[in-house]
């Protein structure tokens, strides 16, 4: 991840360069405040990845005589199928054209959206009974 952290810390100075002139010469507010966040959000995935690797040390990956199946193990769990990828776009859709239309609708939109995002998040939680 070193590697990565390195790339991101370019681009977050890319951004620094960029901002200070646009900030001086340009008459943009909304567009300072656009690269200068870009440059923060460069910093920050920089600074993550920096731990991961201070945390974690070298990857596999990271090494020029690393295998496959060092990174290998167990895939996890995948589920079969699931209504609430339907139910939530059908939520997003509506409230998206209730938006245009009404309150009414987009509320209705808004509940079924939240519908959908509950049975996402609780659809295989387990009860200790």
């Amino acid at each position: 991840m070193k590697l990565e952290a390195i790339l991101f810390a370019g681009v977050a100075l890319f951004f620094a360069c960029v901002t200070i002139p646009y900030a001086l010469y340009g008459d943009d507010p909304a567009g300072t405040a656009a690269v200068l966040i870009a440059c923060l959000m460069a910093s920050l995935v920089s600074f993550f990845l920096m731990v991961q690797y201070k945390r974690r040390g070298i990857r596999p990956e990271d090494r020029r005589s690393g295998e496959i199946h060092e990174r290998g193990g167990p895939m996890g769990f995948f589920p079969a199928g699931s209504p609430y990828p339907v139910l939530t776009a059908l939520g997003v859709a509506v409230l998206g054209t209730g938006t245009v239309f009404g309150l009414w609708l987009a509320l209705i939109g808004a509940g079924v959206t939240g519908a959908g995002v509950f049975g996402f998040v609780f659809q295989y939680a387990q009860t200790d009974r």
